[in-house]
């Protein structure tokens, strides 16, 4: 097996814990078997792709990619976020090399808000589509649970994409939580100002305006984190920002939700 080694840069003096789960040394699997699932799921036949990380089949249903958020194409007078198009080109690409039919496995959830069919879709050489993307630089990695089959493959890919500054690795730019101006997917960095525990989870707050919660149901997988210890630090965070309209006394504007610790790590400093 052919095996790449990924440097991920991580607190490894004062928060031990946080560098033992943020794998300093990465194997990634070989293309030939990228991010592979058993079963034999369903073949399906692509009409069309719609974005980077969506597509249409010839039988009418939307099927959005597990385990990736592809930049946006835009519309209604915003713009195309950068690699959107490329993104989209790529996928196109893709489904045209496995003559628009692929195989399917549903997630455990299967639908997503908006009536699309939640799946891992791969091509004829048996690759995992949103691996590929990941692989390219062309989307950026999300977790959301109970659909976490893959989560440590894609967290794998996006590593050795990011370390070798593939495609929106080139020039990605986090997010401080006060330039945040709409709900929406971000990657984040900011100081955490304060950790605190209620019934509602565990609260990682940032300076800026941003609190980082861990559901009681998701708690079990930050176990191996010691969450404590990144009190006065700078982390990186990414997912769907939420607004909340009439925040509380004390409560930062804009929430983001973790459902796995992939999507939080700790950082040296702000641009890395």
């Amino acid at each position: 097996m052919r095996e790449a080694l990924v440097g991920i840069s991580v607190l490894q003096k004062k928060a031990p814990l946080w560098g033992a789960f943020f794998i300093a040394v990465l194997f990634v699997r070989p293309v030939a078997a990228l991010c592979a699932l058993p079963g034999e799921g369903e073949t399906v036949r692509v009409e069309r792709v719609v974005d980077g990380d969506t597509l249409r089949l010839v039988d009418g249903r939307r099927v959005r990619l597990i385990g990736v958020n592809a930049p946006e194409l835009g519309g209604q007078r915003r713009p195309a976020e950068p690699y959107a198009q490329a993104a989209r080109r790529f996928l196109v690409e893709q489904v045209q090399e496995s003559a628009g039919r692929l195989r399917m496995l549903p997630g455990v959830e299967r639908r997503d808000g908006h009536g699309r069919e939640l799946a891992h879709l791969y091509d004829r050489q048996g690759r995992n589509l949103a691996a590929l993307l990941l692989r390219e630089g062309l989307a950026l990695q999300v977790a959301v649970a109970p659909n976490l089959r893959l989560v440590d493959c894609h967290y794998q890919v996006e590593a050795e994409a990011r370390l070798a500054g593939k495609g929106l690795w080139r020039n990605m730019a986090a997010l401080a939580p006060a330039q945040l101006r709409r709900p929406g997917f971000a990657l984040v960095h900011g100081r955490v100002t304060r950790v605190a525990r209620n019934r509602g989870g565990t609260w990682l707050e940032l300076d800026g305006g941003l609190a980082l919660r861990i559901r009681p149901q998701h708690q079990a997988r930050f176990r191996a984190l010691d969450l404590d210890s990144v009190s006065g630090r700078t982390v990186e965070a990414r997912g769907w920002v939420l607004e909340r309209m009439r925040p509380g006394p004390g409560q930062a504007r804009w929430l983001l939700e973790l459902d796995h610790p992939v999507l939080l790590r700790p950082v040296e400093r702000v641009g890395m």
